[in-house]
C-alpha cells in the first residue's frame, strides 16, 4: 500500500482527541513529501542530526517532534524550530533546554518523558521525580514550557501489560491535571503509542501517536 493510504487508514482509526505523529526516522525525504502530500504535517525524528538536516530541505509548515534521547550538547541544534521535545527525562536537560530558548528568546515546549516499561533500555523520570520536579519547578525555567508527558511501553506479547503501563501514565497524568500546576506547566499532551500498540494506547487516553513502520513500512538504517 501507498504512503497516502497508510496515513488514510492511521488517521481513521483515529480516535477524537488524537493527533498523529509520522516517525520518519531514516527514511529519505521523498517519503515524508508523499506523506506530507497527503496532508501530513507533525512528523517525529530520534536523531538531532537527521531532524536538523530534514527540517533545512523541508517545507517549513512542518511541525517537527524530537522523539529520541537528547544529550544536552545537542539542543541548541534545535532550539529554534523544534514543535516539541518528548524525551525530557532529566533536570539537568531541562536546564539546557531552558538556556537555550532564553538564548534565542523562544519558550521550547515539552513533554516530561516518564518510565513505564519493564526494560532497562528505556529512559525517563520515575513517578517521584515527575511530581518532585513539577511541585518544585524552577522560577527561573522562563522559556520551557511543559505540555504534558511521554511514556513508552514494554516491547512485550501481552496485551495486559502494556495496557496497564499505558493505564499508569494516565493515572499520573490525571492526578497532576487534577492539582494546581506552577506557571510554566500544562497537561494537555499525553504521548503514548507506537505502530504496534497505538490503539491500547488511545483506549488508555494518548493524545498523540507515534507511527513509523506502519506508515513508511520497517526502518532503514545504513549498513
Amino acid at each position: 500500500m501507498s504512503i497516502k493510504s497508510n496515513i488514510k487508514l492511521v488517521n481513521d482509526s483515529l480516535l477524537p482527541g488524537c493527533r498523529l505523529i509520522a516517525v520518519s526516522k531514516t527514511k529519505p525525504n521523498e517519503m515524508l513529501m508523499e506523506a506530507y502530500e497527503a496532508g501530513q504535517r507533525l512528523f517525529g525524528e530520534n536523531k538531532v542530526q537527521e531532524l536538523e538536516a530534514k527540517y533545512q530541505a523541508l517545507p517549513k509548515d512542518i511541525e517537527w517532534h524530537m522523539i529520541g534521547h537528547l544529550q544536552t550538547n545537542k539542543v541548541k541544534y534545535i532550539a529554534p524550530f523544534v514543535s516539541l521535545i518528548h524525551s525530557v527525562d532529566s533536570i539537568k536537560l531541562l536546564e539546557e533546554i531552558n538556556k537555550q530558548g532564553k538564548k534565542i528568546n523562544r519558550v521550547i515546549p515539552c513533554l516530561l518523558q516518564v518510565y513505564i516499561a519493564k526494560e532497562e533500555t528505556k529512559f525517563g523520570l520515575d513517578e517521584t521525580e515527575v511530581l518532585n520536579l513539577v511541585n518544585q519547578f524552577p522560577a527561573h525555567f522562563t522559556h520551557v514550557s511543559i505540555q504534558g508527558l511521554m511514556g513508552m511501553a514494554t516491547l512485550t506479547e501481552d496485551q495486559q501489560q502494556i495496557r496497564n503501563e499505558f493505564n499508569s501514565l494516565k493515572k499520573l497524568f490525571d492526578q497532576l491535571n487534577q492539582q494546581q500546576l506552577p506557571p510554566g506547566i500544562s497537561m494537555k499532551e499525553l504521548s503514548m503509542g507506537m505502530s504496534s500498540d497505538y490503539i491500547l494506547a488511545m483506549q488508555e487516553g494518548s493524545t498523540l501517536v507515534r507511527i513509523g513502520s506502519t506508515i513508511f513500512g520497517e526502518r532503514n538504517y545504513p549498513q
